[in-house]
């Protein structure tokens, strides 16, 4: 079985990419989407990528229609929209399912490595039920914003429900753990 590190991977732009390009570093992997409830998110993961870049940390987002609907643009509104909203700076990829059967390989690799999460994702199933949605079940991922913590040595640390917000304490936590260890 190959690591994390060897997954193709296709940035926003259309290039090239997989996570061993970001060897050595703590990454925080995030599905995201513009017409979500949530999309405010975008601005704390702009905090934190400009707090701790410079200790070895990336936010690399990864847009996802899979959840109502709410990231329906192409790459290039996606990138438009992060940069003119949010003044996004840290690495995007191409638009790519998250969950389901027609899930990318990385999502396919998180899941499989830390299958539950962090976080009251039981009150936000609870939340999706009294919109009327069918919320998934670990290891899926359960909505926009679910956050994947890869350590230096590629591997997950951590994972954390789409209601742990990028400023809350056992997220950066967490990662000022993962950017103390070595390399």
């Amino acid at each position: 079985m190959s690591s994390l590190a060897d997954i193709p991977l296709t940035r926003i732009d259309g290039s090239f990419d997989t996570l061993g390009d970001h060897r050595g570093k703590v990454l925080l992997v995030v599905n995201v989407a513009s017409k979500c409830g949530l999309t405010p998110q975008y601005e704390g993961l702009e905090a934190l990528y400009r707090r701790f870049k410079d200790q070895g940390f990336e936010v690399l987002g990864f847009p996802a229609n899979d959840f109502g609907g709410q990231e329906p643009g192409s790459n290039t509104e996606i990138a438009d929209f992060c940069s003119v909203n949010y003044n996004v700076s840290f690495p995007l990829f191409a638009k790519a399912d998250v969950t389901g059967l027609e899930k990318q390989p990385l999502y396919a690799a998180l899941t499989a490595e830390m299958p539950m999460k962090q976080g009251d994702a039981a009150a936000w199933r609870e939340k999706l039920r009294g919109y009327g949605m069918t919320p998934t079940e670990d290891p899926e991922v359960l909505w926009n914003f679910e956050k994947f913590l890869i350590g230096r040595d590629g591997r997950v640390a951590a994972r954390f429900s789409p209601a742990v917000t990028p400023d809350d304490m056992a997220l950066v936590g967490a990662i000022e753990v993962e950017l103390a260890k070595a390399g």
